[in-house]
């Protein structure tokens, strides 16, 4: 018999484990020449026999057993999973990432439910679950432009790992760290079962997506002997733009245009946010009045996971008039013909005084501040009272 930690899934194949290196690894190309499979020729023997019994189309009260059959082949077939199990048993499996997600009902089936340990450790019941470590949350910054068009990114994380596949003792350190000297443990992760490590992840921000959207890597944060890793969840963080506002699916913007612009029509160009060249225009005759908004329809944003719609472009307008002494009095006459009439000027009736009306500065305001100070102390003199709150001793 082969020296290894446990044989169950030998026999759930019907395979010894004490087969030669050459029986073992003996390609089958004479069944699959076209696809040269270089697997196990008695393993795969025994996986189509025992998968063609226990298929649940051929055989509806086989259970778990076909998962079960399928499960022993992927691990033995894969040298890396292999090598743990031989040497560490289903603990080796377990934290060596042999199982993933949805693979608790296999282990529970195949190994009756429990962690054993290589020291005489207790074991741990699979059926009340793993304790589940704790998210992993991180903003990713975004432009506009992102949002838009969609990109993919790497984005670099310090992450805690297992020691099992990243340490260079012959036996893991996470079972032997505590009953060792201190000076023979594991140089890697001195003794603390895991190891920091820089991890890349492959971040898919699609188009549409909105300030605060999540995006989850499940099960990717950090790894504890015994705890289900936690979720990686980037919280999507929009960069303000310099020319455009978002909200909902529609864009806004504020674009300057002067009188002559205002009263007689315009185009103006814009770079939208795919890099396309926009020629906006408006007809002459149609007065923009200053602070009214315009729509282009269908210039907003795509919508997420439907980007073939999107919202609207809003567009404000700031009117930019000239200043004082732009046109000699002359042309302004000529002007004045061109525009629409003046309301005819009130009728003054009785006694009546002329003002004129002019420009207004507040740093030569005379209505508040000192005029009014003066005239609050000329009638608290005549009052009686010296300042505010004083008043005069009583003879």
């Amino acid at each position: 018999m082969a020296n290894v930690a446990d044989t169950k899934l030998y026999d759930i194949l019907g395979v010894s484990p004490s087969a030669s290196e050459n029986e073992l690894k003996k390609p089958e190309t004479h069944k699959y020449p076209q696809k040269n499979h270089h697997v196990s020729g008695s393993l795969l023997q025994a996986y189509r026999k025992l998968a063609k019994e226990y298929h649940p189309d051929k055989n509806p009260n086989a259970g778990d057993k076909f998962k079960e059959i399928s499960f022993a082949y992927e691990v033995l077939t894969n040298p890396e999973k292999k090598d743990l199990y031989d040497r560490y048993g289903e603990q080796g499996l377990r934290e060596g990432g042999g199982g993933g997600p949805g693979m608790d009902d296999i282990f529970s089936h195949i190994f009756g439910g429990g962690l054993f340990g290589f020291m005489g450790g207790q074991s741990r019941s699979r059926n009340s679950g793993r304790r589940r470590g704790e998210d992993m949350v991180h903003p990713l910054k975004v432009s506009l432009e992102d949002l838009y068009n969609g990109k993919t990114t790497k984005l670099q994380l310090m992450l805690t790992l297992h020691a099992i596949l990243k340490c260079v003792l012959g036996v893991p350190c996470f079972v032997w760290s505590e009953v060792i000297n201190e000076k023979d443990r594991c140089k890697k992760c001195e003794g603390k079962k895991v190891v920091k490590e820089v991890k890349i992840l492959e971040v898919h921000v699609d188009k549409g997506m909105k300030h605060g959207q999540k995006i989850t890597f499940g099960g990717e944060a950090d790894q504890a002997p015994g705890v289900e890793p936690g979720d990686i969840v980037l919280v999507l963080q929009e960069k303000e733009h310099e020319v455009f506002r978002r909200e909902a699916n529609d864009l806004y913007m504020t674009h300057k245009i002067g009188l002559v612009e205002a009263l007689c029509g315009f185009h103006f160009t814009l770079k939208h946010l795919d890099g396309r060249q926009i020629v906006v225009k408006y007809p002459p005759g149609k007065v923009i009045e200053p602070g009214s908004v315009r729509v282009v329809r269908g210039e907003g944003m795509p919508q997420y996971r439907n980007p073939f719609e999107k919202g609207d472009l809003y567009v404000k307008f700031e009117v930019e008039f000239p200043d004082n002494n732009w046109i000699s009095q002359e042309k302004l006459a000529e002007l004045e013909d061109l525009l629409p009439a003046r309301a005819e000027e009130p009728i003054i009736s009785g006694d009546a005084e002329e003002v004129d009306l002019l420009d207004y500065d507040i740093s030569q305001s005379s209505s508040g501040g000192h005029r009014r100070e003066a005239y609050n102390d000329s009638s608290d003199e005549e009052s009686g009272h010296h300042g505010p709150g004083v008043q005069c001793a009583h003879q």
